[in-house]
């Protein structure tokens, strides 16, 4: 949730608790601030210059370039009969990750898509930069592979079944993936809520088919946001199986159960995996 409450009208943020269901509102959330017919709330709301990573659109820097994109996208969401389903939200003192379900109107039918916001804050909470993640699958039925947004950090400081889940797969090792998985755990694949893999019967079959162009999947670790519920990993995927890969750019997020595993997982990424489906 990037935008600051601050900034926005009386009537705006009462509208936004209402549609919340809440009496106050913490953080404005990042679509209902940009369908907010007020970009300069939205610009204000970064520290310095505003700056943005599309998947499909690059890098949008710059107050002037910013705004028009806010302008053009809202507008065209607003003709598309958009709709925003929350799904999680993870909030650390110096970076958020809200997850959402965007539908609308699409040129053949309905589309939705499977959304991950990162916003990278400055201790006061202004925003330092903001990072979407989606894959392009429902939008075109094709994968448009994403450079890396950020650098491999090595210093990581991983919560334990969080960091055994990432040795695992980069191992190729299915059984040892499913000991870090709650007994009813499900993965959401980045294409879609029809790609949901649910149970650890189904989820061997996953992946041992991941694993089937000969390993694992290696992944560049960039950041971790762990509010001790979830954990979201930004990574560039480097290898899959004996498959070197360009770098690309994707999160994950990863939610612990009552056990203590690893419950849900849900991937926000545009590769195209080395495998035969």
């Amino acid at each position: 949730m990037p935008w600051d409450p601050q900034l926005f009208s009386a009537k705006f943020l009462s509208d936004v608790a209402l549609a919340q269901e809440t009496e106050t509102v913490g953080a404005v959330p990042y679509f209902a601030g940009l369908l907010s017919d007020d970009p300069d709330a939205l610009v204000r709301s970064f520290a310095g210059e505003p700056q943005l990573h599309h998947p499909s659109q690059g890098r949008v820097k710059g107050a002037a370039a910013f705004t028009r994109y806010m302008r053009q996208t809202a507008a065209d969401l607003k003709a598309r009969n958009a709709e925003v389903e929350p799904v999680d939200l993870i909030v650390t003192e110096s970076r958020s990750i809200e997850e959402v379900v965007l539908s609308y109107d699409g040129d053949d039918g309905r589309i939705r898509l499977l959304m991950a916001i990162v916003a990278d804050r400055e201790p006061g909470g202004l925003i330092v930069e903001l990072r979407l993640y989606h894959s392009t699958w429902p939008i075109t039925g094709g994968h448009a592979i994403r450079q890396p947004l950020l650098q491999a950090d090595p210093d990581l400081n991983e919560p334990p079944i969080i960091a055994e889940y990432f040795h695992a797969l980069a191992a190729g090792d299915t059984e040892r993936i499913l000991a870090t998985l709650e007994p009813d755990a499900s993965i959401r694949e980045p294409a879609g809520d029809q790609f949901v893999h649910r149970g650890l019967d189904d989820l061997r079959g996953m992946y041992t088919f991941f694993f089937s162009n000969g390993g694992g999947v290696v992944l560049e670790h960039c950041s971790i946001t762990d509010d001790g519920r979830a954990s979201a990993l930004e990574y560039n995927v480097v290898k899959w199986g004996t498959t070197v890969m360009p770098p690309e750019a994707g999160i994950a997020v990863y939610v612990l159960g009552d056990g203590g595993k690893i419950a849900t997982v849900r991937i926000y990424d545009d590769s195209n995996p080395p495998l035969k489906y």
